[in-house]
This record gives structure tokens, sequence and C-alpha cells, in this order.
């Protein structure tokens, strides 16, 4: 009985190989760089999610993972990763950058853990907080002089430091479980001062719309029924009487005023009309 002829299986190359194998191995497994990488993956996806989202439920459960998966994946950077890094004298300019732009990140998701889809900005700081993510990925896995390539160089042991990032994630996991995660407070990043809220800001901007005028189109201020106001050249509001045409008067309110080219209030009188004569 003669055998079936069997097709020989194309041979992937071998980096391929170990690729995939990274990927698909128990997380126990991974190195420390593979581990981090699969963070970024994973929420990358997240974020390819909610651009084609249109439930505001649904955006909100997507945005609260792509949150919880930031924090923790910052977390074990920032306790593990970059330390280790530090240690083995990675440049420090990288590695402030990168502790930079995680605060930048953190600030949104505080906002983006507070609020829902329908809110003001919502959908932008979602968008803003991805770009943030992508620059960051791109900056720690860039092939020679990524913050990887640059912990490998230096010795940095990746399979050991892989345990550790793994055990603490697993820790970290289980508080978002149990509801007990919180965001983190930027280290990099201060808040000089607290800033107005934005209803304060409306309050402000919107005052002028809600302000009666005169029956000559003039603002009316408290007290203003029968006075007019005219700011000077240094800049203080002075209080000026008008006629009932609406005209500046002068404390004897028989003369109107006019300056002429040397800068003095000169006298001169009108007639019954109010023109000058």
């Amino acid at each position: 009985m003669r055998s079936a002829k069997q097709t020989p299986r194309a041979t992937k190359p071998a980096k391929a190989q170990t690729e995939e194998a990274q990927a698909t191995q128990p997380t126990g497994g991974q190195d420390g760089e593979a581990l981090l990488k699969a963070d970024h993956r994973a929420v990358e996806v997240l974020f390819k999610k909610y651009e084609g989202e249109t439930s505001a439920t649904r955006k909100a459960e997507i945005v609260e993972e792509i949150c919880t998966q930031l924090i923790v994946h910052s977390t074990i950077e920032e306790e593990i990763f970059y330390p280790a890094c530090r240690e083995k004298k990675v440049e420090d300019r990288a590695l402030d950058e990168a502790q930079v732009e995680h605060d930048g990140a953190k600030i949104l998701i505080a906002d983006l853990t507070a609020e829902t889809p329908e809110e003001e900005y919502y959908d932008a700081k979602v968008t803003v907080l991805s770009e943030y993510i992508k620059h960051h990925v791109g900056e720690e896995e860039k092939p020679s002089d990524g913050i990887f390539a640059k912990a490998r160089t230096a010795g940095v042991d990746m399979n050991a430091l892989g345990q550790r990032l793994k055990a603490r994630k697993e820790e970290l996991m289980a508080k978002a479980e149990a509801g007990s995660l919180r965001p983190p407070m930027p280290r990099s990043l201060q808040f000089r001062g607290q800033p107005p809220k934005r209803q304060e800001y409306e309050t402000v901007d919107r005052r002028s719309q809600y302000r009666e005028r005169d029956d000559q189109g003039r603002f009316a201020g408290d007290d203003d029924h029968d006075r007019g106001y005219s700011r000077g050249s240094s800049g203080r509001f002075q209080s000026r009487e008008r006629d009932d045409r609406g005209r500046f008067m002068s404390d004897d309110d028989d003369r109107g005023y006019s300056r002429g080219s040397s800068g003095r209030s000169q006298s001169r009188e009108r007639d019954d009309q109010g023109r000058f004569m």
C-alpha cells in the first residue's frame, strides 16, 4: 500500500520563530522585554476597538480596561524596570523622558476614570492618550537605540526581571479586580496651584452676554441707573453724569467739552439742539 505523499511544511525564519515562541509561551517564561511588549500590543488593540465604537456604555468599558492596563504597566516599569536600567547606567535622559511621558498619561487617565463618554472632551482625551502611548512605545521599542535595546546593551538581566515584573503585575491586577487600584501620582509633573473650575471660566467669559443695557445700548451696572462710566488714561473708572441725550455732562452741566490738539479741555457753548456754537 502506497503511503500518501506529504507536502513539506514551510520553515519560518529563526527570528519569527523566536518572537512567536515568546508570544505564545506562558507569561512565567517571558523575559522582561517580552512581557512589556505584550502589554504594549494589548493596549494598542484596545485603542483600536475604541475608535470604531459608538455605544457610550461600551466606550466606558473599553476606557476602563485601557486605564487599568496602563496603570499596571506604568507601575511595574517605574518600580522595577526603570530602576534596573538606571542601576546599569542606561542613559538618564531617555529614562527621564519616559517618566515624563508616563506622568502626562497619568493626568489624562485620572480625568478619564472620573468622567463618562457624554462629557466634553472625553473622546479628545482618549485620542491624545492614544498618541502619548504610541510615541512612548516607539521610544522604548526602537531596534537600535530604544530603552529596551539600551537595557540589553547595558547588561540588564531581562530574564530575572521578567519574573519580578510578572509577580508585581499579578498583584496589581488582583487589586484592579477588587476595585482598589488607583491611578498613581505623577512623579515628574507638579500642579502649580489649583486652576479655576470650568464653570468659573464660563462665568467670567460669558458675563457680558447677560448684563442689562439701557435704552442707549450701554451696559448698566448695579447702580448705573443715572450714571455713565468712562475709562481715563490712568485705567481707573470715573463716574460722570449724562444728560437726557446720553451725553457726558460737566459739574455745572451748562457746558460741553471737547479736547483740542493741545490736550486741554476747552469750553464751548451749545445751542438747544446740542450742537457746538
